[in-house]
């Protein structure tokens, strides 16, 4: 087996360098998305949900709008990429975004080994952004007032979120990409809470649901799913392991899928080395019946996809990322002179 080596590209080392690497949000007359900064109040130590309501239409319409939004919130961050399948010295896998039409977007960024963290600082357009993250969680009035007496504490400089915030950013896409009903899509502080939901609706027990869960390679990975893998010394390699053991704190981990191809699958989560950054995983074919990521049994270092949720709605077509409103923008950008 080879060891699986994962890199971070485009990182943002500090405040002043995520201004310059940061994209920003198209206007609302283009794509009609509330910016999570607008579901918050008050700046860092001060900071309160103000907006805690989601969009809410039928999951048939959610596919194509996830992964819009998940698309937006990357480039937001700077369109920072982790590539499993080899070391790649890109901003973008290619071919997202012509070379030619962008040349700034093809050249060779800062490649550091991951997971090591660099002394990250976020300003406040960051700190607000993951506040307005947060506010489409039950948890989200808490874990921001915690995080307000870490900013107000001794040094009034804390780093980072003190709370885990991928599951919230996957919670306010689907807040905001219409599956605002909790019957639909359970949000939450931790994704272990809609894997569940996901796992009753594959059993019949949760018909309102928008995902309903399957074993990796079980059913065709499609953009608008999300794949989840357990972490932290929990060990789970399929549905069985996390029906046999529903333990209440297992930590977890899930990423919207953005794209497929033949031999990979990209995929955008949050607090991916501390932000919205683009996950290319390859896929393999075996036994099973359609492709799946490898699993640390396949490759050392890989991390085990157990739950593949399936989205309950029409399929839009497996390069959905390339038609994203960000990234057709992008490839309209004129050359610099």
């Amino acid at each position: 087996m080879r060891v699986l080596f994962a890199v971070v590209l485009g990182s943002i080392a500090c405040a002043s360098a995520f201004a310059q690497t940061t994209i920003e949000r198209l206007p609302r007359e283009t794509f009609d998305v509330i910016a999570p900064s607008e579901r918050v109040e008050g700046a860092r130590g001060n900071m309160r949900v103000y907006q805690a309501a989601c969009r809410v239409g039928p999951t048939s319409w959610a596919r194509r709008r996830i992964v819009d939004v998940a698309a937006q919130e990357w480039a937001y961050f700077g369109m920072q990429t982790v590539d499993a399948t080899h070391v790649e010295k890109r901003l973008l896998p290619p071919g997202i975004v012509p070379d030619a039409l962008n040349p700034e977007l093809a050249q060779p960024r800062i490649v550091r080994q991951y997971p090591r963290l660099g002394t990250l600082e976020f300003d406040e357009r960051l700190d607000v952004t993951i506040g307005g993250y947060w506010s489409a969680t039950p948890e989200g009035p808490r874990a921001i007032a915690r995080q307000n007496a870490a900013w107000n504490g001794p040094g009034r400089n804390a780093l980072f979120w003190i709370e885990p915030w991928s599951a919230a950013f996957v919670s306010w896409v689907m807040c905001e990409a219409g599956l605002g009903d909790m019957a639909q899509f359970r949000r939450s502080s931790a994704h272990r809470d809609y894997i569940d939901q996901a796992i009753r609706a594959s059993d019949g027990n949760a018909p309102e649901a928008a995902y309903a869960a399957y074993d990796a390679g079980e059913k065709p990975i499609a953009p608008g799913d999300l794949l989840c893998n357990s972490r932290a010394g929990f060990d789970y390699r399929s549905l069985a392991d996390r029906r046999d053991h529903p333990v209440n704190n297992a930590l977890t981990h899930c990423d919207i899928v953005v794209k497929v191809e033949a031999a990979r699958v990209l995929l955008i989560g949050g607090n991916v080395d501390q932000s919205v950054s683009l996950t290319v995983l390859p896929l393999r074919k075996d036994d099973r019946p359609y492709p799946h990521p490898p699993g640390q049994s396949d490759i050392d270092g890989a991390r085990t996809i157990f739950a593949h949720l399936t989205l309950r709605a029409d399929p839009v077509e497996a390069s959905a990322l390339d038609n994203s409103p960000t990234v057709r923008a992008l490839s309209r950008i004129p050359s610099p002179p």
